[in-house]
């Protein structure tokens, strides 16, 4: 494979060593997960000829569910799509009488991601470039000089057919009014409209009555209408020369853990609505993918499956199962990687540490076998452990190599810090003992 590059290299490691998944550089690290991929690229396909997805991604926490979700937000941006992602929390949930909805919108379009503008914030270059795109279209079928009043004319006629579509969904006739207004500031180089539209868009006007004094539209994004702007945003983006959108939303266990029970439920409507709204085909080029825990999702008492219509939708039949797993299903669970898989991960990673820290890399096949055999004979291991603690610890392996050159791999897994410890000793030393010292006679008192 390829060289990273240092600076794709430097994010890599720190993001794992830090827990959490890199924005960029993921082909450098992608293991496993082919059947899932294939799911979901599946999925894209279908956004892209008009239709609509929706999918949970369920695993443990540091399974791997942030990894594949940005994995397959890379493959949508290089088809041309625009992806729009959001990690729920305590203030931005999917419902909420509190600005909530609102908040989960607002980040997804500040997450507004196109292949040239991967990093988000790509909202305004997105109508720009809708703009020059009608405006070339025009110039070579008018005979209209370009900047002429006429051609503007033209380009204005042109603009009302695109958005005309968009006139008959929900809140389509605001949304296309806009989408001119934006037009004509652009025309007429009027910045601060262009910026109060961007704005608008973005969802950060308050109230109808401040839009209405700065706009002149009665309208404005709320916790309760949110949803359907992401609808008249996918259709118009297919408009605007693009493939279609795909909306990642993760950290589902927020939901689960809201402690009022009518909010919980209130959520998992909004859940239900995007999921009979793309599979009904009431959504056109938009896929949905939304990521949690099987805790999140499962348990009937407060997660998804507490609400009896998410459930009987989503729950697996009955030939599918721990053997076999039905990766068209709603709901993807994510199985562990296998040894031979994380062997893999661990190979790629030395490159990247090495090309990184400018030194040949050491550990043979061998070596990095071993350090996966210790990480599983640990107890409780095989069902507990994740790819993301075996990742941190392997970085943290390759610090500490690199940081001493003397010591090997070997010698790093045999020395007293990989030795259990066959003495415990007091949470709090007695004045002038130290830890380590106390006999048999300190603890006379205590009995099992």
């Amino acid at each position: 494979m390829k060289k990273a590059p240092k600076r794709i290299a430097n994010t890599i490691i720190n993001a794992l060593k830090g827990g959490v998944v890199p924005r960029v550089g993921l082909p450098y690290i992608a293991v496993g997960r082919d059947a899932e991929i294939d799911a979901l690229l599946h999925d894209v396909e279908i956004i892209q000829d008009g239709g609509a997805t929706f999918r949970f991604v369920v695993g443990k926490y540091g399974s791997g569910k942030s990894f594949l979700l940005q994995t397959i937000r890379s493959y949508a941006m290089d088809r041309n799509f625009v992806v729009i992602d959001a990690d729920l929390s305590p203030e931005r949930r999917l419902h909420g009488g509190q600005g909530q909805g609102l908040a989960t919108y607002k980040e997804l379009i500040r997450n507004m991601s196109t292949k040239t503008r991967p990093e988000g914030g790509a909202l305004t270059l997105i109508l720009d470039r809708w703009i020059s795109g009608v405006q070339s279209a025009v110039a070579a079928e008018s005979s209209h000089a370009v900047g002429s009043p006429a051609f503007a004319d033209a380009v204005e006629a042109r603009i009302h057919e695109t958005v005309g579509a968009l006139s008959e969904m929900v809140h389509g006739f605001d949304f296309a009014q806009l989408l001119v207004m934006y037009y004509r500031s652009y025309v007429e180089d009027n910045d601060e409209t262009k910026a109060r539209v961007v704005k608008w868009f973005r969802g950060e006007y308050a109230n109808k009555t401040e839009a209405r004094r700065e706009l002149g539209v009665g309208i404005c994004i709320t916790d309760d209408d949110w949803y359907e702007y992401v609808k008249l945003f996918a259709c118009f983006l297919k408009q605007a020369g693009y493939a279609g959108m795909l909306v990642l939303i993760d950290e589902l266990v927020n939901i689960y853990k809201i402690p009022n029970a009518i909010s919980r439920q209130y959520n998992y409507e909004k859940i239900l609505t995007m999921y009979n709204d793309t599979l009904q085909g009431k959504a056109r080029y938009l896929g949905i993918i939304m990521g949690g825990t099987p805790q999140a999702v499962e348990d009937r008492r407060r997660g998804v499956y507490s609400y009896e219509a998410l459930r009987s939708r989503l729950a697996e039949g009955r030939f599918a199962g721990a053997q076999y797993k039905d990766m068209l299903a709603p709901v993807i669970q994510l199985v562990p990687l296998s040894y031979e898989e994380l062997l893999v991960l661990a190979g790629r990673l030395q490159d990247i540490h090495a090309g990184l820290f400018g030194y040949e890399p050491t550990l043979s096949d061998e070596d990095l076998a071993l350090f996966i055999k210790t990480e599983f004979e640990r107890v409780g291991a095989h069902t507990h452990i994740t790819p993301r603690e075996v990742i941190r610890d392997f970085i943290e392996l390759l610090d500490i190599l690199h940081q001493n050159p003397g010591m090997t791999l070997q010698g790093l897994m045999e020395s007293d810090a990989f030795a259990a410890p066959t003495t415990v000793a007091p949470a709090f030393p007695a004045a002038g003992v130290a830890a380590g010292e106390r006999t048999a006679s300190d603890f006379a008192e205590f009995s099992l």
